[in-house]
């Protein structure tokens, strides 16, 4: 395997798109109303929204520079507009209309000749020919005038340096005091026949098709609702993701919403005109059906992921999972999200709703119906407190439930009761779950699938929180497939917490790794794109445990730091034969170590002297070592058996193989492998050259003799660790704060032949020639 983090297209393929192309316009808006943006046709689009307060409003956006789409699949930026004449067809209802005093007003954001910030307000219904819900309306930017009533009010807009486009879109009632409507508003606008012409009309936009590299892609509709699916999909099959799309549906976009005094809840009550569903909103509904419909054009097979999160604000308090002192279960999200509780029958059927929902798109759809239970959990607090102590969970628990303060350490026998009650509890409710989404698929086959977070509920400081989270009740078959993800281990590349982590839930639960899914990390912030190497090397542990399907979470994230994966050739996989070169013959071998430095003599005389490698790349001559025809047939075998330099091996160096001094006898306290932090439990082996107080020359050991192995913290041996590949220490439990990780070892160099061809003359290795067979270091890393 291997990545890339694109910064910019350079030579990769492009092609054009003409500006205002639907794909790409975006959709924002404040809380609480909801609003989607999708594409009918290549030149047309749809937003649909509903208003809950007078002072609603959405904005329907182009943006002059691309932010949003991977680095490679991106449009240029553009923000001349200068001679450019932009052309559609408008039509609405149960919003704001063309001729009203605060109808659709297009912003333009840019800056003035003199290049200072400035934004102009056009008045679409200036430009506008027809009615006030169905017009052409025609733009030429280097005529164009801000202003209500022209040509009084006229502000002639400066199209030179233009950032963005913002069409505002505003329920019929709008006003500015924010007042609640007794039923919320519901309307929609349509763009067609969207068309430029002039400068500029066309724009080159990345056009890469990555090779399948056998990944799927996670996604989520809080981070994706103000985007068109057919972006998010263009996106996610050019780079190269195939099959599944886990979609996490998410907490807080898509629910509908009734008031009750001055907040707003979730609702179950009837739809309304203009709605399809009870549990979710039209611009939710309309979203997803696209997303599904392209979904299945493309090959594509979603999984709909819901969980029992939801946005604190709009959540009944009664169905909130508690503390012992009754302090709500709260996420660390700002605003923050809050869980639901499964001993709630009214929070459980409102998710029961919502599944169907979602079901039903699905099913209409013609689509394979997935589903997937996210994460559903007793919510732990930061300070460990276990959210059991709901009015419903208590009354569920009955006289089991007591006091249990932490949930770390270990628990007494009726606290471990209380835990073991409470999975059940879950457990019920999970399967509640499954049926109501199987009667809503009304006899079509559904895979149903759970995704458990490991580091939390397989946390080594709270043994028995597995009981209440991880339920023995949820073992196979209560579901299909068994996901599983590990973000917090990946991120600090903590591989032997998600194996033992792995292994756990397999033992516990009884799925077969034919029946496991795996999600591999998340890089919150662009800062933190060191993760994505220990992402790639979490994938890589899940492909060789055999794992069907290996999400990337989440296309936010791959879009925004450039991530691009691609699969390497099955040959270079594989082009390591884990095997020594013949020892005999490698003894009489010659060494020559060599650098790569770029020498550069200046004006003055003077050097710059830039060296590129950080390690000196070795070259064996193993040719004095043969000195017999039975060693030359030895030599001709190997080299045969290795397709000539295709595969490489291993070579013990006769001049350096040891840890201590060259060739000496290894001891555990031979080199610093590193510091402990208390978190980190990999340390890579390697071998230190020249004066350790200055700055010596550092070099992997890749290929050590695992019988010599030797690994010691603070000069004590240790024994809860691990060869990975690759020369790669792994411990069961990170080495304390401060400590000394040291190791002791023999080891080999990774080597390949360095030509196709051997040629040795019989008649001359007789008469006592030497024949040139030299090998070349090849270069690992882990």
């Amino acid at each position: 395997m291997g990545f890339w983090l694109a910064e910019q297209r350079t030579a990769q393929r492009s092609s054009f798109i003409q500006r205002f192309d639907p794909r790409f316009w975006t959709i924002n808006f404040p809380r609480p109303m909801m609003a989607s943006v999708v594409t009918m046709a290549s030149d047309a689009l749809r937003v649909d929204a509903v208003f809950y307060n007078s002072d609603d409003l959405a904005g329907l956006i182009w943006e002059s520079e691309d932010a949003l789409d991977h680095p490679l699949l991106a449009y240029e930026t553009k923000r001349d507009y200068s001679r450019l004449k932009w052309e559609f067809h408008w039509r609405s209802e149960g919003i704001m209309p063309l001729d009203a005093i605060n109808g659709p007003t297009l912003t333009i954001e840019g800056r003035d000749a003199a290049g200072l910030a400035k934004s102009w307000y056009v008045r679409l219904w200036n430009y506008a020919s027809g009615t006030p819900t169905d017009a052409d309306i025609s733009i030429e930017f280097s005529r164009v005038k801000g202003g209500f009533l022209l040509p009084g009010e006229a502000d002639p807009v400066f199209p030179a340096d233009i950032d963005r486009l913002f069409i505002s879109i505003i329920p019929p009632e709008y006003d500015e005091l924010g007042t609640r409507y007794s039923t919320p508003k519901i309307g929609w606008v349509e763009m067609s026949a969207i068309r430029t012409d002039g400068q500029g009309a066309v724009l080159e936009i990345g056009d890469i098709m990555m090779p399948e590299h056998g990944l799927a892609m996670a996604t989520a509709y809080d981070d994706s609702f103000n985007q068109t699916p057919e972006r998010l999909l263009r996106a996610i099959r050019a780079l190269g993701y195939r099959g599944s799309i886990n979609h996490y549906l998410g907490m807080s976009h898509y629910f509908r919403l009734e008031t009750l005094g001055e907040g707003l809840y979730v609702s179950l009550a009837a739809p309304r005109e203009g709605e399809e569903f009870a549990a979710i909103n039209q611009p939710t509904a309309v979203w997803h059906r696209d997303l599904i419909s392209r979904s299945e054009t493309m090959g594509f097979s979603v999984i709909l992921s819901l969980s029992y999160e939801l946005f604190d604000a709009h959540c009944w308090n009664d169905w909130k999972q508690r503390a012992e002192n009754g302090d709500p279960a709260l996420t660390g999200w700002e605003p923050p999200s809050t869980l639901l509780s499964p001993a709630n029958a009214n929070a459980m059927s409102y998710l029961q709703a919502v599944a169907r929902a979602f079901t039903a798109i699905a099913r209409d759809a013609g689509a394979a119906i997935r589903f997937q239970v996210g994460e559903p959990w007793w919510w732990i607090m930061p300070d460990q407190r276990i959210c059991l102590y709901d009015a419903a969970a208590t009354a569920a628990l009955g006289p089991a439930s007591v006091s249990i303060a932490s949930i770390n350490g270990p628990k007494t026998a009726v606290q471990e009761a209380m835990l073991d009650q409470a999975g059940a509890i879950l457990a019920q409710s999970t399967a509640a779950l499954l049926d109501a989404v199987k009667q809503e698929a009304g006899g079509a086959p559904v895979e149903t699938l759970l995704l458990a977070y490991l580091p939390t509920i397989l946390d080594e400081q709270a043994p028995e929180a597995k009981r209440a989270n991880l339920p023995v009740d949820w073992a196979s078959p209560a579901f299909d497939i068994l996901q599983l993800e590990d973000y917090d281990w990946v991120i600090t590349g903590n591989r032997s917490a998600t194996r033992n982590g792995i292994e756990l839930a397999t033992q516990r639960l009884g799925y077969p790794i034919s029946q496991q899914h795996y999600f591999s990390g998340f890089v919150l912030a662009a800062g933190d794109r060191f993760i994505w190497a220990n992402m790639a090397t979490a994938i890589a542990d899940a492909q060789a445990r055999g794992t069907p399907e290996i999400y990337v979470w989440a296309l936010p994230q791959v879009a925004r730091d450039g991530f691009t994966y691609f699969q390497e050739e099955e040959e270079d996989v594989n082009a390591f034969d884990d095997v020594q070169f013949p020892l005999a013959m490698g003894q009489g071998a010659s060494v020559s170590p060599g650098f790569s430095t770029r020498i550069v003599t200046t004006i003055s005389g003077h050097e710059k002297r830039n060296s590129d490698w950080s390690d000196a790349r070795l070259e064996f001559d193993v040719g004095p070592g043969i000195r017999s025809e039975e060693e030359l047939g030895v030599l001709i075998a190997f080299f045969r058996a290795r397709r000539g330099a295709a595969k490489a091996f291993r070579f013990r160096d006769p001049y350096d193989h040891s840890s201590r001094d060259m060739v000496g006898d290894p001891t555990p306290t031979d080199q610093l492998l590193g510091k402990g932090d208390g978190q980190q439990t990999q340390f890579q082996l390697v071998k230190n050259y020249g004066d350790p107080v200055g700055e010596p020359q550092q070099r992997w050991i890749t290929r050590p003799d695992p019988d010599s192995l030797q690994i010691a913290i603070d000069g004590q041996l240790a024994g809860d660790w691990s060869l990975g590949p690759t020369g790669l220490i792994a411990f069961d439990t990170s080495p304390a704060e401060g400590s000394d990780v040291t190791a002791g070892f023999l080891f080999d160099v990774p080597v390949r032949f360095a030509s196709d061809q051997l040629r040795v003359n019989h008649a001359t290795f007789l008469a006592g020639e030497i024949p040139e067979v030299v090998l070349v270091e090849v270069r690992e890393t882990s």
